[in-house]
């Protein structure tokens, strides 16, 4: 994409990213939240850039853990351990400080990201990844539901391991400062955007740590101190 709009015209990266949401919700996709990329230092030093960017989840981007996850669902497939919420509340109105966002969350949950590129190798600018839905492919959810009475964002430690990688680790802060704090800037631009958040929705918050490649037939397992582990696995490469 960067060879028609550049690599840092935001404004045309994230209309081309509506263009293409706004064709899969014609098409029948149903959208169930959000996710915010690039929140991670050490991610944005894989990817070469420095500031985060949003995309959007569609249901049939949805996995829970154990599931087998088809290979050709996602291109070059890369995973991020996360902590996704779930929203009880809108967050549309008024200032969007912390107070407010931490309200409105209904519950945390540990989540993998598995993300992927149209672009060849994942040779991407700023706006390609933007208008390519954040670099969004699946994402798949662990099973046990925390509310914030019980459970801190930006204090909790991450493992993942995955088939084939040195195992990545991190810990909450390195979401930019507090995952919260990554859901307050995804509210803040997505009403900016004009498509504020919206109760019911999730929200992926970000990476905690470095993200691992995923080969064919890989097991990949998160673990995030406070939430349990979520297990994804991937199908067999098929021959064509």
């Amino acid at each position: 994409m960067r060879d028609l709009i550049g690599s840092t015209d935001l404004d045309a990266a994230y209309a081309v990213q509506r263009r293409v949401t706004d064709e899969r919700i014609r098409r029948g996709a149903r959208l169930v939240g959000r996710k915010i990329g690039l929140t991670s230092e050490a991610v944005q030093r894989q990817m070469g850039v420095s500031q985060p960017d949003l995309g959007v989840l569609f249901e049939d981007m949805w996995f829970n853990g154990g599931d087998m996850i088809p290979w050709a669902a996602v291109l070059q497939p890369r995973a991020e351990a996360e902590i996704a919420f779930r929203l009880g509340a809108d967050l549309a109105e008024g200032v969007l400080d912390m107070a407010q966002v931490r309200a409105a969350v209904e519950y945390a949950v540990v989540a993998i990201e598995v993300c992927g590129s149209r672009i060849q190798d994942w040779d991407i600018s700023f706006a390609d990844t933007v208008a390519d839905n954040a670099s969004s492919g699946v994402f798949v959810l662990g099973p046990l539901h925390r509310s914030l009475d019980s459970f801190e964002p930006r204090e909790a430690t991450m493992s993942m391991t995955a088939t084939g990688q040195e195992p990545s680790s991190g810990h909450g802060s390195a979401c930019l400062g507090d995952p919260l704090r990554a859901v307050q800037w995804l509210a803040r631009t997505a009403r900016d955007l004009g498509d504020p958040l919206c109760a019911g929705q999730l929200v992926l918050s970000g990476a905690l740590g470095p993200m691992l490649d995923v080969v064919p037939g890989a097991r990949v397992t998160a673990e995030v101190a406070g939430l349990g582990r979520v297990v994804a696995t991937f199908g067999e490469k098929e021959e064509r």
